[in-house]
């Protein structure tokens, strides 16, 4: 105990988590003054690092949750999400990935949320949405929220989220598909860019009227939007989509190495 009545604790986060912190304190071990014994949620916060990130918090070596409260001493170590190491006799705070995983996009990821659609993941994106609304619609729906606003991540109320880092829609992309394991889950094709909705196969005939004469003569496959009723080919814009989804995946397997 300090002569101004304050305890301290000692931290060192791990691998991407770092990205959370001032240059002079990553890869390292950061005092943390506090006075009482508040919850190491908190002072993993009060650092910078949001909840959402962390899969894993050891104490003197043990695994503890959120709850647990701070000594003077502690040394803690946080983690993100392991992918690769076996830590099935620890106590993981994010659970397993979740089996189709759905999200919710921050106003400024308006390209990625059209990637992710283009990849096949259901992503709820509106230019209107207010921070409190998209919060709201995580917490709601279970959706895992996407933002470049790491406040947002910080609410009670969000229990799955991620911090995009990069400001690159196909790096975005990458950097989803890879923290969340998403790669042998893509089905590309499957729903609308533009509002998120299903698409259906539809008989060529239905559809005639709204198809450029040019494009019937050639194309006999069409697919509709369940939702905005927008009406997709094959076109000349194909290979583009196409090229976008090989550079994603192309590189979503790549891990940046950090500790």
């Amino acid at each position: 105990m300090s002569e101004q009545g304050l305890s301290t604790a000692y931290f060192r986060f791990y691998a991407e988590l770092n990205d959370f912190l001032p240059a002079e304190q990553r890869q390292r071990t950061i005092p943390y003054s506090f006075s009482g014994a508040p919850a190491v949620k908190d002072a993993i916060e009060a650092l910078g690092v949001p909840h959402v990130e962390v899969d894993l918090i050891l104490v003197g070596g043990e695994s503890v949750g959120f709850s647990h409260r701070l000594s003077p001493g502690d040394r803690v170590a946080v983690y993100p999400m392991f992918e690769s190491l076996d830590v099935s006799g620890l106590s993981r705070l994010r659970g397993r990935p979740l089996r189709r995983p759905t999200f919710v996009a921050d106003v400024h990821l308006g390209k990625l949320a059209r990637l992710l659609r283009l990849l096949g993941f259901d992503t709820l994106h509106a230019n209107h949405y207010q921070d409190d609304v998209i919060v709201a619609i995580a917490a709601r729906e279970g959706r895992i929220l996407l933002t470049r606003d790491r406040e947002l991540l910080k609410h009670n109320v969000v229990t799955h989220g991620y911090w995009i880092r990069s400001t690159q829609p196909v790096q975005q992309a990458r950097e989803v598909v890879r923290r969340f394991d998403l790669a042998g889950q893509v089905q590309p094709f499957q729903r609308c860019m533009a509002c998120n909705g299903l698409l259906k196969p539809v008989a060529k005939a239905e559809v005639l009227p709204r198809i450029p004469p040019r494009v019937a003569a050639w194309r006999d496959e069409y697919l509709l939007c369940s939702g905005c009723g927008k009406l997709y080919w094959e076109g000349s814009h194909y290979p583009k989509l196409e090229a976008h989804i090989a550079q994603i995946l192309g590189e979503a397997s790549d891990r940046p190495d950090g500790g």
